[in-house]
């Protein structure tokens, strides 16, 4: 007892403890944004920096898609939200918002990167 004393009260920090959680909801602690492949972090940077850019080609996507798109990014003036409010406020499964999400992305990108391979 005494030591689980001395713990909170020197406010002692592991690097398991939680911190937040991520888009998803998921409880997210400093070793896993420690462990995350630098790749990932850099590509997400990435993806919202171009999102704005790439609005122009959203008219490929069906109307699911974009709202799918629109609600998780925040776009449109709306604000950003989870799969899991997304799923919510559509009534479809979370797993499926992000289904629909990876698709409307490669969608865009590809519409996008070979326009700019164009231009």
């Amino acid at each position: 007892m005494h030591l689980r004393a001395l713990k909170k009260v020197k406010k002692d920090v592991s690097l398991h403890d939680p911190i937040g959680q991520d888009k998803e909801g998921n409880e997210i602690s400093l070793i896993d944004i420690l462990e995350a492949e630098s790749e990932n972090v850099i590509e997400y940077i990435q993806l919202n920096m171009e999102i704005e850019k790439m609005q122009d080609y959203f008219s490929i996507l069906d109307k699911r898609e974009k709202e799918v798109i629109i609600y998780r990014y925040g776009l449109n003036d709306k604000q950003e939200m989870t799969q899991r409010e997304i799923a919510k406020k559509l009534n479809i499964s979370r797993s499926y918002v992000s289904r629909i999400e990876k698709r409307a992305l490669m969608k865009v990108f590809h519409e996008y990167y070979r326009n700019e391979r164009k231009g």
